[in-house]
């Protein structure tokens, strides 16, 4: 399915959110492509439009700023905060026809997922970034935004949760995942693959879609922390010195990034045990790119859960919002956790 701009069409408007990153950063020199955030300059998301200059003429642009950061620097806070920005905004501006967020791609696909969850929005929500900043040789800043603005203004994209756009092709926000540091086609989607993406006229290429947004986690509108959630990687020789360092730190849950078959390292396995014996809520994961854990007769027998097949990463963020979800509604009902996690 191919979605062609109409020039006839009532403009698009897109509300663009800077959060800062490689996309809004500056470099020293024209190939500064690895240590530009040395300059010390990461432009405002409103001076940053201006400098790029006309990406989308059939589209306004209505710029938000929320901060200036590089990727590594987000955390939980601040995905607590920039998903109530674009409910409040989209609450308060109705005529917007969607949401873009720049964003630093270090953990961009993390704040993507966490979106996800926690978004209940019809107007299309994407996630973008740049390789390499605005101002070097070979940026692919400007062209990031131009297909990230066409499937916000697509009619297509709405409902289709959050997605990703980044070196042309655009994704779910469930699957990708950064795959590279520095080359510009960085993101993909193993093992699914892309669901799209934009030609150089802005025409928006379906190719696949999924088959719903992901389930909304039930996060209380009070939320303000989120709960303590670590990933415990296995490696041949693993202990559970990392565990038992993260109970102590006082984690609610720990993903447990096992080895291709999605167990931990058997000098692990005791203290997964003793994790969930003290009421943490222990995720047996696998760290393989295209792995899958199923629920199995030794973790029910350890009390541990099955994390299917979602990476690590996004099984964290998925348990630290179902965890505080549970708390709101009166305790932890594990069964009721084990199918939750199943079904994103």
């Amino acid at each position: 399915m191919t979605h062609t701009p109409n020039p006839t069409a009532k403009r698009a408007r897109i509300a663009v959110i800077g959060t800062g990153g490689t996309f809004a950063m500056h470099g020293r020199h024209r190939f500064d492509w690895i240590e530009y955030a040395d300059s010390g300059v990461i432009h405002p998301i409103d001076d940053l439009l201006a400098t790029l200059g006309e990406l989308a003429p059939d589209i306004d642009l209505v710029p938000i700023a929320f901060r200036s950061l590089g990727s590594v620097s987000i955390g939980p806070a601040d995905w607590l905060e920039l998903s109530a920005l674009i409910r409040r905004t989209a609450a308060a501006d109705p005529s917007l026809t969607g949401f873009v967020v720049t964003h630093g791609t270090a953990t961009l696909e993390e704040t993507a997922w966490f979106l996800d969850l926690t978004l209940a929005l019809d107007q299309p929500v994407v996630v973008t970034g740049a390789q390499r900043p605005a101002n070097t040789d070979g940026s692919d800043a400007s062209a990031n935004l131009r297909a990230a603005l066409a499937i916000a203004a697509s009619p297509a994209s709405r409902g289709a949760g959050v997605l990703v756009t980044l070196g042309g092709l655009f994704f779910a926000a469930r699957d990708v995942t950064k795959a590279a540091s520095f080359e510009l086609g960085a993101f993909e989607a193993p093992p699914f693959g892309p669901l799209g993406r934009v030609d150089a006229d802005a025409s928006v290429v379906w190719r696949r879609r999924m088959a719903g947004p992901a389930p909304r986690c039930n996060l209380p509108a009070d939320v303000t922390t989120l709960p303590r959630v670590d990933i415990a990687m296995s490696y041949a020789g693993a202990d559970g010195a990392a565990i038992d360092a993260f109970v102590a730190a006082g984690a609610r849950g720990i993903v447990s990034a096992g080895l291709a078959p999605g167990r931990p390292a058997s000098k692990e396995a005791s203290a997964l045990v003793r994790a969930a014996q003290a009421g943490v809520v222990v995720v047996q994961a696998t760290r393989a790119p295209r792995g899958t854990v199923p629920v199995q007769r030794f973790l029910a027998a350890d009390g541990l859960l099955a994390g299917g097949d979602l990476a690590p990463p996004k099984l964290r963020i998925a348990l630290m919002l179902e965890i505080a979800g549970h708390d709101a509604s009166g305790g932890i009902d594990v069964q009721r956790l084990q199918t939750r996690l199943l079904a994103l």
